[in-house]
This record gives C-alpha cells, structure tokens and sequence, in this order.
C-alpha cells in the first residue's frame, strides 16, 4: 500500500465499524461476513469486537470464486434446497439478536454470464432459509451495518485506467473518505455530528407528514404514496434493546416506506445498480395503482425479470432522497456498489419496506403490515434514480404542494 499511515487509518476503520457501525456491547455475539481476500480487515474488527466485550465473533468467509463455480455446476435441487443448517443458523442469528456487519469488496460483475434462471433460484430459496434474519434486521431487532473494502476486481471496474495497484489504493482512499477517517482524530464525532445533520432533515420530513412525493425530471413522472403515521429515519437507528447503531457506512440518505397500493407513473434508474453478481443498466419501471406494469433494462434484461418473479418484488418498499451535492455524487465516481451509488442518488427499493418506518410497524404482522401500505417480500434491491435534474414535490392530504426538492438538492 501506497497510502500514508493506511495500516493506521485501516485500524481506525475497523473500531468505527465496531464502535459506531454495529457498536458492540458486552457479551454480544458478533457474525462478520466478508471475503477470504479481505483477511487483514477480519483480523482487525475481530479484535476490535473483542476488546469491546464481544461474547463470541462468529466469521463467515465468502470467496466469489466458489460461489461462481457452485452456481454454474451444482444440480438443481442443490440451488433450492438450502440445507437445515444454515436455517438453524438464520434462527439463532435472530434469536441472539446477534450484531451484523457485511464487508463488501468483491467484483459487482462476478457471476456476470451465469444463467440468470439459477441465479434467480437460489436467491429465491437462500431468500426464504434466511427469512428470520430478515425480519429481525428490517425490525432493527438487532444491530447490523453494511461497510465495503478495496477488492482488486472492483477497484479495476471503478477505475480502469489505473494500473492494478493504483486502483486498489484509489479505492481505498475513496472508503475512508467518504466514511469521515480524514476529518480530525476523532471519526465517531464526525459521525455523530454527521449523523444529527441528517436527522434534522427526518424531522423536518415527519412534520410535514406528506401523503405522497411527486417525482418529475427527463428521466421520470411519478408519484409514490407514503403511509400514514410514516416515519423517515436517517443514518442512526435504535434496535429493539434502544442501542444506536449505524446501517450504512457512508451513508447520506434519508428514509421511509412508500405506500405500496399507491404508485403510478413511469421512473428510469440513473445508474448502475449491481445485484446478484451481474450489473444492470438502463432499467426502466412503469407503475399502476402500486404495481410494475412494465419493466426493461438496456443490459440485465434476463436477471431483472427472475427479481421481478420473487413475491413482493413488483411494487416498492423504500423511499430514499439524496442530494446531488453529497460528496459521494460529487465526486464523479460510479462504484457499481448500492451502498456508495446509493448515497449519490435517490433511490427506491423494489420488495420490502422497514416495519421502523411506520408507527407501531415492528409489532405488526405482514399482513396488518400490508393493510398499513407496506409492502411485504422476500427480497430488498435498492436502485438508483436521483439526478441534478430532479425535482420532487410533497403533497398534503388537503392538496397542497411543497417543494421537497429543486435541481437534485433540498429546498
């Protein structure tokens, strides 16, 4: 490495993703997902988590290597017969209430080529084995955060004209950048000044309590309800046991869930959107009384269509708005990973919404959560859409109108 004092700053990344991302209390059980090429990494948040009382750091290694080769060759019943254990293991994850943190550094195009039929089997069915992880992490049961590293094959993809070794660095500057490490000594008071500035625009948003967004620029006419009683949250979250935690590190977004009975119009992602090892392009959704009608990609045609047969996975769970001006967007750079792309756009999420983001929602059952507006799936696949060019207007429930956004940024 290239980068001054990085052995340093990668140190300081691993206790902000401990103490600030998933913030580890005593005796927690800890499950750290990451590939077998970010070992260095591992070593540091495992250490980390222990000498903030971890009870036990349980490492899942992945290797996009492996995963390639498995869902080219395996029989079928292998991609849809997720074997007992890893259900038990998605039980005891959630009855643990175990803190989550997802390390993601592999190639956005790794199982680019593979038949998008398999792909879209064994999401369908690795999707139901972990339902109980899913619940308790869109409940916010349990701490969790979604964090990246510099991956050879991604940094090649963000920045192809740079040598291997260059991009790899380039990366990585990028990553701490954009997660505060260069701004003073200090990165958890960044965050935790960056965290309020974001939480006083929720606040002005759950005032407002808008009944719907309407979204206009060259690239859509749409309007999307939003529930009533609706909550928008921003980067900090509380689990069910009150601790804080982090879901995205960088993040710059706000949240809510879109009332999936009232969506209409047509919207166009405005960047790549990498989903299921492939990369897909151009998407373009049109929307009637909550549900796509229609949907095209320029490139992921196939892989687009086999998300869309998932249940749920036709109307929306997430409204996300963005500014243009965030460092992320500004900076020119397309990651071809949602958690940096989606935090230079708006964006919205095809499939489930967040039971946090309606009143009482955590103690609702999916269909009393469906009467509320909130959609119900099996899968969440945020997309991008947002642009300096797009304007959105909230509507009260009287009519009225107010500007939300102008030219991609707040009002």
């Amino acid at each position: 490495m290239s980068i001054p004092n990085f052995d340093e700053k990668l140190v300081k990344y691993a206790q902000l993703i401990t103490k600030v991302g998933v913030n580890i209390q005593p005796q927690q059980v800890v499950i750290l997902y990451i590939s077998v090429s970010q070992q260095k990494l591992a070593h540091l948040i495992v250490e980390e988590a222990y000498k903030l009382g971890a009870g036990k750091v349980i490492v899942k290694w992945s290797d996009s290597f492996n995963t390639r080769q498995f869902l080219t060759n395996a029989p079928e019943e292998f991609l849809t017969n997720i074997p007992d254990y890893q259900k038990a293991e998605a039980q005891y994850i959630a009855e643990h209430k175990a803190a989550r943190i997802s390390v993601i550094s592999d190639d956005p195009n790794a199982l680019g080529g593979v038949e998008a039929s398999r792909i879209g089997a064994y999401q369908k069915a690795l999707g139901k084995a972990n339902l109980p992880v899913r619940k308790a992490t869109q409940n916010n049961d349990l701490s969790w955060t979604v964090v990246a590293a510099a991956g050879q094959e991604w940094a090649q993809k963000v920045f192809p004209d740079l040598s291997p070794k260059e991009s790899v660095d380039r990366l990585w500057e990028e990553i701490f950048k954009t997660c505060h490490l260069n701004e003073g000594d200090d990165p958890v008071a960044v965050w935790q000044a960056h965290d309020q500035k974001l939480r006083s625009k929720a606040e002005w948003l759950n005032q407002e309590q808008f009944s719907a967004l309407h979204y206009t620029a060259p690239t859509a006419d749409f309007t999307v309800g939003l529930p009533e009683n609706h909550i928008w949250e921003a980067a900090g979250s509380l689990n069910s046991d009150g601790v804080e935690f982090m879901a995205n590190m960088p993040t710059e977004e706000v949240f809510t869930a879109a009332d999936c009975h009232r969506i209409d119009g047509y919207i166009c992602s405005t960047k790549p959107l990498s989903y299921a090892g492939s990369v897909l392009e151009g998407m373009r959704f049109e929307f009637k009384d909550g549900q796509i009608i229609k949907a095209t990609a320029e490139k992921g045609q196939a892989v687009l269509d086999h998300l869309l047969t998932i249940p749920g996975a036709k109307s929306l769970g997430e409204v996300s708005l963005v500014p243009d001006p965030s460092p992320i967007s500004q900076s020119g750079i397309t990651f071809f990973n949602t958690l940096f792309d989606e935090n230079a756009s708006d964006h919205l999420a095809l499939g489930s919404a967040y039971p946090t983001n309606v009143q009482g929602g955590t103690k609702m059952d999916d269909k009393t959560l469906m009467e509320h507006g909130l959609n119900v799936s099996e899968t969440h696949v945020d997309f991008m859409v947002g642009s300096a060019q797009m304007n959105i207007d909230g509507i009260k429930k009287d009519g009225t109108i107010i500007p939300v956004f102008r030219n991609g940024d707040w009002v």
